[in-house]
């Protein structure tokens, strides 16, 4: 992690009080051993909050920072997350067509914020991230999306299947993007209410995410190469979304 982009704070006191002052913690690293009631009432905190947090060797957290960290260091983040159950209730009230997008495990913070500066170009209504095995939202990543990280509702859910169920339930055809499948993006109607799934950078989408997706979707490919960056993909059905739905408009 680069040291001069990432906001963190570090001691038991200071994490302390901002987790009971509200502020958004992205994760927080703990020294492997800590038993001092501070540093007890910190972990109750955190499992309180429903924080993420990870036990970790002394030398990771000297590696971070060469203070006085006291055994913790915690990443506070750049945006505030939202619920996706808050939010799908809200777009179907206000006669929305919900499109949406949810990133199983995107770990380049590059590529977090250029999928959402597309997405909010196309005209989506949120993304949706694991709160296990995303990229930390950090400047980085704040910069990569010109802004739409600012605009945009990232919801950030413990349980990426359950969330998928919700939208399902909800009337959210969910669909999943994949170089494996045999149905092309372009052949689905995308002017219903749409989520889109997009893997990760290495391992693609979850096998149980596949499995819970209505419909496995690709982009035909011609090259020699046999995929596309996330960033990329994501943008391609993104605006195919908006085409669709904007032709729809027009004919009506």
């Amino acid at each position: 992690m680069n040291r001069s982009t990432d906001n963190f704070i570090f001691g038991l006191r200071p994490v302390i009080e901002a987790i009971e002052s509200g502020k958004e913690i992205e994760k927080v690293f703990l020294q492997t051993n800590l038993t001092s009631p501070v540093a007890k009432d910190l972990q109750r905190l955190l499992r309180e909050n429903n924080i993420l947090f990870q036990y970790v060797p002394l030398e990771k957290l000297k590696r971070i920072t060469g203070k006085n960290h006291q055994g913790v260091i915690a990443y506070i983040s750049e945006i505030a997350y939202q619920k996706i159950e808050d939010i799908l209730p809200f777009l179907f009230e206000k006669g929305k067509n919900p499109l949406l997008l949810i990133l199983d495990e995107i770990t380049d913070v590059r590529n977090m914020g250029a999928i959402v500066r597309s997405a909010e170009c196309a005209g989506a209504d949120a993304v949706v991230i694991p709160q296990k095995g995303s990229a930390l939202i950090n400047a980085e990543g704040m910069k990569a999306s010109a802004g739409a990280l600012n605009i945009l509702p990232v919801c950030r859910e413990k349980n990426l299947a359950e969330t998928i169920h919700f939208m399902q339930s909800s009337g959210v055809q969910v669909l999943a993007c994949t170089e494996k499948a045999e149905t092309s993006y372009t052949t689905v109607d995308l002017t219903a209410p749409t989520a889109f799934i997009m893997g990760s950078e290495g391992k693609g989408i979850s096998a149980e995410l596949l499995r819970l997706a209505d419909k496995q979707v690709k982009i035909p490919l011609m090259g020699k190469i046999d995929s596309l960056n996330v960033s990329v993909s994501a943008g391609i059905v993104l605006f195919e979304a908006l085409r669709q739905r904007t032709t729809n408009i027009a004919a009506k």
